[in-house]
């Protein structure tokens, strides 16, 4: 089982603790890191987060890089560490730009791109957006199918309800072939028929080792219909804020998990270096 790290980074970041972060992870022997998409955060709202018992955000964020932009940064710092999104809100963003970003950040790290995708949870940012927060699922199902035709060869050519793309030219294509591997996030039966649907991996939050095989049972039932293999899947989890050490750690893999994704956040680099050194023994 692998072991990645997800963290943020935002306008109160310094540019240097973003490079050493990027470099520790790397040097750490990390599979991937992992960042986060908001493009607007609100003092307050009334959609309630699903990973917290109060609805709220933990730490009141007032924005983050947006993740592109994070990673290609991230991307010119290090060689072999790979760079996820984690999550990107899909249904927010105009897809053939979303499928260029991706493409891009592809070819420049040279194919070590794994795109976690959403459908988002803030309807006050969707509002914001001037998009319609009930048909997040069916934009998010039709942008990820515009995004792979964008990838494959051109012409490119593709019909839904909402992207038309007739006889268009679109490059640099990715790296990693088809695509980059697609996580799709989110724990509901919908999230895991989206990846029985289009994916290659599914990206579960805040789930305990125990619960990881009733989540791949209904995972298998809609790969099952869609007639796909459970083996052609790679569970990464993120456990968020539940404990981990190593006995649980190795609960993790016997559930199957490929990849555990833990948090790294710290105020400076010696609390990355610490913290650095707690993952790893919680993980050995």
């Amino acid at each position: 089982m692998e072991v990645a790290v997800t963290t943020a980074f935002s306008h109160n970041t310094p540019i240097d603790f973003i490079v050493g972060t990027a470099k520790r992870i790397e040097a750490a022997g990390f599979a991937a890191v992992w960042v986060p998409e908001h493009v607007l955060f609100f003092p307050d709202y009334a959609s309630a987060y699903p990973y917290s018992p109060d609805g709220k955000v933990p730490g009141n964020p007032d924005g983050v890089l947006d993740p592109f932009t994070a990673l290609t940064f991230v991307a010119a710092h290090t060689t072999t560490l790979r760079l996820g999104t984690g999550i990107c809100l899909v249904p927010q963003r105009q897809p053939v730009y979303t499928a260029k970003m991706v493409a891009d950040l592809d070819y420049l790290s040279q194919g070590r791109v794994d795109f976690g995708v959403g459908v988002g949870w803030l309807e006050e940012e969707f509002d914001a957006l001037g998009m319609d927060f009930g048909e997040r699922a069916a934009r998010c199902n039709e942008y990820m199918a515009a995004m792979k035709a964008l990838w494959g060869a051109d012409p490119v050519n593709f019909q839904g309800e909402t992207v038309a793309i007739t006889n268009a030219q679109f490059n640099p294509k990715p790296v990693q072939s088809p695509h980059p591997p697609i996580f799709v996030g989110g724990e509901s039966t919908p999230a895991l028929r989206r990846v029985a649907t289009f994916a290659d991996g599914w990206y579960g939050y805040g789930v305990a080792p125990e619960a990881v095989e009733e989540h791949v049972a209904r995972l298998t039932t809609h790969l099952d219909a869609a007639d796909r293999s459970i083996s052609a899947i790679k569970l990464y989890v993120c456990p968020n804020q539940l404990r981990v050490d190593p006995d649980i750690t190795a609960a993790y893999a016997a559930a199957g998990v490929d990849q555990l994704i833990l948090p790294l956040f710290a105020r400076d680099l010696d609390g990355i270096d610490r913290r650095i050194d707690k993952i790893q023994t919680a993980t050995a």
